[in-house]
């Protein structure tokens, strides 16, 4: 169930997918999005502008950024997105969550994004939990 988010906005978000690598982790997060009864506005045009759109509404707007090497002006522009309120999110994988295949590493990062939106999805395994439980420990299910 969502938490954090407005009630009008709480099962409503816009997944936008670009280069290769945004395929893994975007049809994972459709998913997962599916899974928790989230609507997704999926779209190949207007990319930009529901980013824009999104920062200008102050609503939360997280960008999976896989380039690497990062150049100066990548920096520099990551830097502006978020001083205008962008979460910068590079795909890194948790190896603390013990992932045996790539699925378990496309699976924690679209874990970490759901939380930062304030969905709590199942499949995340997150730090101080006990994993083979799914939950932090000492917390009751």
């Amino acid at each position: 169930m969502a938490k954090g988010i407005e009630k009008s906005r709480e099962n409503k978000l816009v997944v936008g997918i670009t280069g290769a690598s945004g395929v893994a982790y975007g049809l994972r997060l459709l998913e997962a999005l599916r899974d928790l009864s989230i609507e997704t506005g999926v779209t190949t045009n207007l990319l930009t502008r529901a980013a824009d759109v999104t920062l200008k509404e102050r609503r939360p707007l997280i960008l999976l950024v896989r380039e690497s090497p990062l150049h100066l002006g990548h920096l520099r522009s990551l830097a502006q997105l978020a001083e205008m309120g962008a979460i910068i999110l590079p795909p890194v994988p948790a190896f603390y969550a013990e992932p045996r295949t790539i699925s378990d590493i496309i699976d924690q990062q679209v874990g970490r994004m759901l939380d930062l939106f304030g969905f709590d999805w199942p499949d995340t395994k997150r730090w101080g939990e006990d994993l083979t439980k799914g939950r932090r420990k000492g917390r009751s299910p």
